[in-house]
């Protein structure tokens, strides 16, 4: 049986949310986990100069600063991504790609929402008709048919694993593989079909998905086109656990205190809705860290 590793508070997001989220909750002399990879947070490869009291600066610099201080109030880092969240007993046991599970008593999701796009033809016309960015949400649609998951992260590799229970045949298309040894070894492994150092460049049918045309031109005779790059889709993950998402399913809802429908999730961020502001952010982590450090004792005490 897999061993269980506890924290007090754990926060999904490297990004200001997180990150601020993560410094407040350490000075509450909790045990803080972070998750993720700072490079994939939409403002580590941007300029920032509308950020009060920092000017002209770089958000890498901000991320590095930020982790810095996390780090040097308690906060511990593994940057690894999630694949599956579960409530258990009041606690959260996640999964990550490594196939560690880490408990929390508190979870804060900080991952900003940007769903990343081909950008190639047939992918807007077609989607909702073979074009899909959510495995978990769709793929009972695909029973029997031939899909392509299209990705090189966690998301792309576990969508593959969980298609070979629907699909008749999985292809998982890619440039570069970019996942822990053990998931890169289970689909090696698996029946999955791998296109390594292949992009996908258009995506044909006229009513509904018939093929994937690779940049080598050769073609998939697929029916489904799962795009799923990055990190795992924490909006799906949320929403397993009844977490309440706005109207057009694209953000969570929170009160002030950054509270979920959920007790004990909590999030932060982008993810909330706009504006897309790092002052934003980091006065939503801030209130998040310490809700969530006083949940998490709250609950410890009982």
């Amino acid at each position: 049986m897999t061993e269980i590793i506890k924290y007090n508070v754990v926060i999904l997001g490297t990004g200001p949310a997180g990150l601020q989220a993560a410094i407040h909750a350490a000075r509450k002399k909790v045990s803080v986990l972070v998750l993720g990879k700072e490079s994939r947070s939409s403002i580590f490869h941007h300029h920032v100069e509308n950020y009060c009291c920092v000017f002209n600066t770089t958000g890498e610099d901000i991320i590095k600063t930020g982790r810095q201080q996390a780090a040097a109030f308690g906060a511990e880092f593994l940057d690894e991504d999630v694949l599956a969240m579960a409530a258990d007993s009041g606690r959260f046991n996640i999964t990550l790609e490594s196939g560690r599970i880490v408990g929390a008593g508190a979870v804060i999701i900080a991952t900003g929402t940007a769903r990343k796009r081909l950008g190639v033809p047939g992918e807007k016309e077609l989607l909702g008709r073979g074009v899909s960015y959510c495995v978990e949400c769709d793929c009972n649609f695909y029973k029997g048919a031939e899909v392509a998951v299209v990705g090189n992260g966690s998301a792309a590799a576990s969508g593959a694993l969980t298609m070979l229970a629907y699909a008749r045949s999985v292809h998982l298309v890619c440039e570069t593989l970019d996942v822990s040894s053990a998931l890169a070894s289970e689909l090696r492994n698996s029946a999955a079909t791998l296109h390594e150092n292949r992009k996908v460049k258009e995506i044909t049918g006229k009513d509904e998905v018939d093929g994937a045309v690779l940049d080598d031109g050769s073609r998939l005779a697929v029916q489904g086109v799962f795009i799923e790059l990055g990190a795992k889709g924490v909006m799906e993950l949320a929403g397993l656990l009844g977490v309440q998402l706005d109207d057009e399913m694209k953000h969570i809802q929170t009160n002030k205190k950054m509270e979920t429908s959920v007790p004990g999730i909590y999030a932060a961020g982008d993810i909330t809705g706009p504006p897309w502001q790092v002052a934003k952010a980091v006065g939503e982590g801030c209130v998040a860290g310490l809700e969530a450090a006083g949940y998490a004792k709250k609950q410890a005490r009982e």
